[in-house]
Order: structure tokens, then C-alpha cells, then sequence
């Protein structure tokens, strides 16, 4: 079986590598000044293009990277969630990001939970971070309800070096005590 075989099925979505048809809505989320600005800001329609190239190639290269996010009901791209570690990364990250247009239905959550449990069971992390702007209350929220805390504050490799970042995660112990609860 092939990586790009890979889908995770979570109650409502659908995880899977990122496929050329998702570029599309990828390209117009990273537009979005309001949904980009905690994951580095707008991206002009090239520079999408190599975002998106580069997570394929990581999915390549590593074995993991972001997924793709499909609702299930209605096959519409939601956004990209997963395990990212590129180099100079401060950690193993489960990281989220979904289009403003699917905020609060609970989305990131239920996804992020499918990816850290996938990340966990084949990637063979110790432990999983998420980096998180001091100001996004909402991803907070989101890395508390997976089981996360605060475990530190942290630096991301260039070209984002010299903005703080909070480092929130949980060993792979900790998740799996929350999950036999």
C-alpha cells in the first residue's frame, strides 16, 4: 500500500495525503488574511503552490506531513491537519489549520485527535507538540480538548524566527491514559 492510500475516518471527515485537486481550495484558505494569520500570513497564489508542493514532498520524504481534511457528507476540502517536522522544527507536531468558512463545527478537534492517535500508533513519537501563537485562544482551546497542556514557550526555525511560540503537547502516555478513560 502506498502512503497516498493512507485515509484516516474520523465520524465526519476524511484524512488523507493531499491530492493536485486540493490545491484549489488550499490556495484560496492561505489567501484568507484571517485563517492565515497564526500559520505565518497570506500566501500569494506561487507561493501556495510551493507550500503545498513542499507538504506532498514531505509525505515523500518522511513518510507524514499534513493531511488533507475532506468533510465526509459533502467531500469539500475543510482544511489540513497532522504530524509536521521540518527541519529545525522544536518538536514532533500535530498541527491544524481549517478554512474560516468551517470554523466552530468542531472539526479541528476531531481531526487533530485522529491525526495524534496515527502519529502515535505508526510514527512512533514519544511525545506530541503543538506550536501555538500567545495570542490564538481558539487553537488553545483546541490543544486542551486533545489532552494537551503548556509544556513550554519556544522559537520556530526561519523564516519565523523571532516570534514566540507556546509549545503545548502530551507525552504518548499521557494519551494513551485519555484514551482509555
Amino acid at each position: 500500500m502506498s502512503i497516498f492510500d493512507l485515509q484516516l475516518e474520523p465520524e465526519r471527515l476524511i484524512l488523507r495525503p493531499p491530492q493536485a485537486d486540493d490545491f484549489e481550495p488550499w490556495a484560496a484558505f492561505i489567501a484568507d488574511e484571517e485563517a492565515a494569520r497564526h500559520i505565518g500570513g497570506m500566501q500569494a497564489r506561487p507561493i501556495a503552490w510551493r507550500s503545498f508542493a513542499s507538504v506532498i514532498g514531505a509525505w515523500h520524504l518522511q513518510g507524514f506531513a499534513f493531511f488533507s481534511v475532506l468533510e465526509k457528507a459533502s467531500g469539500q476540502w475543510v482544511g489540513r491537519v497532522g504530524p509536521w517536522q521540518p527541519e529545525g522544527w522544536p518538536g514532533t507536531e500535530v498541527g491544524w489549520s481549517i478554512a474560516r468558512e468551517h470554523w466552530g463545527r468542531g472539526y479541528a478537534p476531531e481531526a487533530a485527535a485522529a491525526a495524534t492517535g496515527w502519529a502515535f500508533a505508526h510514527l512512533g513519537w514519544d511525545e506530541v507538540i503543538h506550536t501555538i501563537a500567545p495570542e490564538n485562544r481558539n487553537s488553545k482551546a483546541v490543544a486542551a480538548k486533545l489532552g494537551s497542556r503548556l509544556l513550554r514557550m519556544g522559537e520556530l526555525p526561519e523564516p519565523h524566527q523571532g516570534k514566540p511560540v507556546e509549545i503545548w503537547g502530551q507525552s504518548r502516555a499521557e494519551w494513551h491514559a485519555r484514551q482509555a478513560m
